[in-house]
């Protein structure tokens, strides 16, 4: 049986992409998970049936509860839902975030509010009623914030998502410190990751591949790479680990100047044909045996 099976995990942001994934991750090792959002969607992560050791586990589905995180009465009401529902918390997963792209020079005061308050005031908002419950169990329990490599190096366009990610990892070092015994905290910071809506940054499967092709392990990450993460980082394997920043990026991105540098695939091709050509018409004209 999964360590943690019987445990009662909250995903913000947990009913698509990165947090769906999380999800289905912690319904497959038997916990119960609670996602919120929102609006409810038409349909909640859920895992089929399945034999784990000599047991057959029937299919399981998320609990919704609707909730804004980025308001805190509302995020204090979905630890009060989950500890209603299931008597106790164990684990909170902080993955609600994100920001589209935007001119930094004219962006508006709102927007840059509203990005700062999802990414780095949402996990604080979150963090202190999980807080009131585990400190309170014999077990504790854990955060897990997840962050990103913008908050390390910076994209065009970014400067509040990168800046309010940059805060979060702090946050998250802080609480470690200060939430400490009962609770260990720690993040997961994501790169570049491949999933339904991919195409809205890299392009079509062309672009997509090219970027692939600047990470070293030849691929973006997928949903499922970081829900392993927090798997991990939640299970008693990690249970001196806090404080901790778990990178998650397939080595990082190959730097673009190295690229840049290197000849492309095409030239060298035809350098080679005309290497080859050359030498075959220097072997056929040489009177020499």
């Amino acid at each position: 049986m999964s360590a943690l099976a019987g445990r009662v995990v909250i995903v913000t942001g947990g009913t698509k992409g990165i947090g769906a994934a999380i999800a289905r991750r912690f319904l497959a090792e038997g916990a119960d998970v609670v996602v919120c959002g929102r609006t409810e969607p038409d349909e909640l992560p859920t895992v089929d049936s399945r034999t784990v050791g000599s047991r057959t586990v029937g299919s399981r589905t998320a609990v919704f509860v609707q909730a804004d995180v980025r308001q805190p009465d509302q995020a204090a009401a979905l630890v009060r839902a989950a500890v209603d529902r299931f008597g106790r918390l164990d684990v909170l997963i902080n993955n609600a975030g994100g920001a589209p792209p935007a001119d930094t020079a004219t962006v508006s005061p709102r927007f840059i509010s509203a990005v700062v308050t999802l990414n780095l005031l949402a996990p604080y908002y979150t963090a202190q009623p999980a807080y009131a419950v585990m400190r309170h169990q014999p077990e504790g329990g854990q955060i897990i914030n997840i962050g990103s490599v913008a908050g390390r190096s910076p994209a065009p366009d970014s400067a509040a998502y990168s800046a309010a990610k940059a805060g979060l990892t702090m946050l998250t070092r802080a609480l470690a410190m200060d939430l400490a015994p009962e609770v260990r905290v720690n993040q997961v910071t994501v790169g570049l990751v491949h999933t339904e809506l991919s195409h809205l940054s890299y392009g079509d499967e062309a672009g997509q591949r090219r970027v692939a092709e600047a990470i070293p392990l030849g691929r973006m990450a997928t949903p499922e790479d970081i829900a392993a993460a927090c798997a991990l980082l939640a299970s008693p394997d990690a249970a001196y680990v806090t404080g901790a920043d778990l990178l998650v990026d397939g080595g990082g991105e190959i730097p673009a100047r190295h690229t840049a540098a290197q000849p492309s695939p095409a030239l060298e091709t035809t350098a080679l044909d005309t290497t080859t050509q050359h030498g075959a018409t220097q072997q056929s004209t040489d009177p020499r045996p």
